[in-house]
Order: C-alpha cells, then structure tokens, then sequence
C-alpha cells in the first residue's frame, strides 16, 4: 500500500498547487497523478523533474490534494525531504516549476551545464 507524504517530506507554494490543478484540468482520466523523480546529473548530483503518471505503485509515496497527487518513488523521496516545489510565471513569458531547498549532495558547482532548477549552477 502506497505511503503517505506529509509537508515534512514535500510542500508545493499555493502558485505550484494552482498550476498543477489547471494542468490537471486537461488531461484525460487515465491519468492518477504528477511523478517526482530523481535522475543523476547536477551540479547537486541529481537533477529532478515531472512527469504525468497512470500508474501509482505500492512503494510510491502520495501527496494528496483536492485535485490531483504528487507520487514519488521510495528512491527519490530521501532526495526531496525538506523541498518546496514552486511555479514560478516570469514577466517575459517564461514559466516553469522550480525545486527550492534541494539538498547539498554533491560538492558543489563544477560548470557542469546540467543543473537542478531553482539550486544548481548559473
């Protein structure tokens, strides 16, 4: 049975929560929820991204709203304990969800060109 998140695990800004209950207003019913995951590369030794998901596993963890669930696999969630996810509408057009808080795992910036959004390299 899948896990509970709480906010001490993972929190998403108001601005994050009403981007994802828009985005979840056109996808079809197949859909059960945004994946959080975790990919190697970084300037922190991982870079983390979204994607929607059909499928919610027992060893995934939940972070349940009114109108959508934030699932994270049991391998990403020691990455993201403490990170905020935030949507962030700039002035010129340019939009994007950010992770704020991300852990120091790696040792720090090596003008690698992958970075994490919202603590990597810039």
């Amino acid at each position: 049975m899948s896990a509970v998140l709480n906010a001490v695990d993972l929190t998403l800004t108001q601005a994050a929560q009403e981007k994802m209950t828009e985005l979840f207003q056109d996808v079809d019913d197949t859909v059960q929820g945004v994946r959080v995951f975790a990919t190697a590369g970084g300037c922190s030794g991982v870079s983390f991204g979204m994607t929607f998901t059909d499928a919610i596993n027992d060893e995934d963890a939940i972070l349940e709203f009114e109108s959508f669930k934030v699932v994270v696999d049991d391998g990403t969630l020691d990455y993201l304990r403490g990170v905020e996810i935030d949507f962030i509408d700039q002035d010129d057009g340019n939009a994007t969800f950010v992770f704020n808080n991300l852990p120091k795992i790696g040792g720090g910036c090596q003008s690698c060109g992958s970075s994490t959004s919202g603590g990597g390299c810039s």
